[in-house]
């Protein structure tokens, strides 16, 4: 009876875990194409860009085709030393909008991306910023819809999360997993709230009003931060500003990582951060990676258990444990199966929920164990250690 007691247990335990993981996700602001405004206040799109020549190119021509009307493209050369300032040079030349500002060396005391935003913002005349990232393409209404859709919602720092394009079999087994963990993590609903702290922003598409981030002393407030997104959101909330995270799968969408090496460095950097400074995220961490690698080991086996139970003469219990364990593989496969739809993967991806979540454990592990031992990371060619 111990195994069927078990076995129920696990059963009413993963059904809870699993419904519970996919039901925290909740964009209620969405942002929709809208027709340009009549009253446009100058926008300065600020670009950081190191060694992105596979990006650069799209990102800022799509940029310069918003129908929103008064604009400038600020593209901050963070020292590349591929093709990304010809190519610039190139965009620049039939278009006297883009301001291409090649980057100085990097301070001390300051990380890469803040220091590039920094540069870029100093030479920005707008009344907003507009933060893209390089690997973000938006569609020609995005500037226009994202504004508007700010001044609705009062928001003086207003950011969207972008729809995920994943081309490779290892993006499309692990990038689920971890947007996920991301939902989580971060609740879209206690950021948009004012009465509490939980801040969050994504650095692929930020705009702010000027005037706060010049009062909250801009990035310069979080000079030493990689991710400075979050940084950046807690400064504005923390200091009495209206934050505000949309929904903006239908205007923008972003590539972040092309292999399994590159979503490895950058995701592992990115956990790291996030425990870094965070015990109890630290605990949980841990304890949701030894999770994760336990489900991935016992699910598979689970009904393979009941069925030797049950050749042994373990009856109507052994065919119960098998029905349990069946049924809770179907749950996990149609929920896996829903979210890689609404990513634009095959539903057939659901069935790689294992080896993703080998990955992902994996990932939280090694950027547990750089917190432990005080290592540091690596990111965009620099090394960052803790203080």
């Amino acid at each position: 009876m111990i195994y069927f007691y078990l076995s129920t247990a696990f059963f009413i335990g993963g059904m809870f875990i699993i419904y519970w993981l996919h039901n925290q996700y909740h964009l209620d602001i969405i942002v929709e194409p809208t027709p340009p405004p009549s009253q446009a206040p100058l926008i300065s799109v600020c670009i950081p860009a190191r060694n992105e020549e596979r990006n650069i190119r799209a990102c800022v021509e799509v940029m310069l085709a918003q129908d929103y009307p008064d604009l400038e493209v600020i593209v901050l050369d963070d020292r590349s030393t591929d093709a990304t300032p010809s190519i610039l040079a190139d965009i620049a030349s039939r278009d006297p909008r883009l301001r291409p500002i090649s980057g100085s060396d990097l301070p001390e005391g300051w990380a890469g991306k803040p220091h590039a935003l920094y540069q870029a913002s100093k030479a920005a005349r707008g009344e907003w910023l507009c933060f893209v990232d390089a690997d973000t393409f938006v569609t020609g209404e995005a500037l226009s819809a994202c504004y508007a859709k700010a001044i609705e919602t009062n928001a003086d720092m207003f950011t969207i999360m972008t729809f995920q394009i994943t081309g490779t079999f290892w993006e499309k087994v692990v990038m689920p997993l971890v947007m996920t963990a991301l939902s989580v993590g971060f609740s879209p609903r206690k950021v948009n709230d004012p009465k509490r702290k939980d801040a969050i922003a994504n650095g692929q598409f930020i705009m702010i009003k000027r005037s706060v981030y010049d009062a909250i002393c801009g990035h310069e407030s979080v000079k030493d931060q990689i991710v400075e997104d979050k940084a950046i959101s807690e400064q504005v909330k923390w200091n009495g500003y209206r934050l505000v995270v949309a929904d903006g799968y239908a205007v923008a969408r972003t590539r972040m990582y092309t292999s399994l090496p590159e979503m490895w460095e950058g995701w592992t950097k990115n956990i790291y951060l996030g425990l870094r400074d965070q015990p109890s995220l630290l605990v949980l961490g841990v304890f949701g990676a030894f999770l994760l690698l336990i489900a991935t080991l016992f699910l598979p086996i689970w009904p393979l258990l009941g069925l030797l139970w049950y050749l042994q003469g373990g009856g109507w219990l052994a065919a119960t444990v098998i029905a349990k364990s069946l049924i809770l593989w179907v749950f996990l496969i149609y929920v896996r199966a829903r979210v890689a739809e609404a990513m634009d993967i095959s539903a057939w991806y659901a069935f790689t929920t294992p080896l993703g979540a080998a990955v992902f454990a994996a990932m939280m592990l090694t950027s547990t164990w750089k917190v432990l031992s005080g290592k540091g990371v690596t990111w965009k060619g620099r090394m960052y250690t803790p203080k």
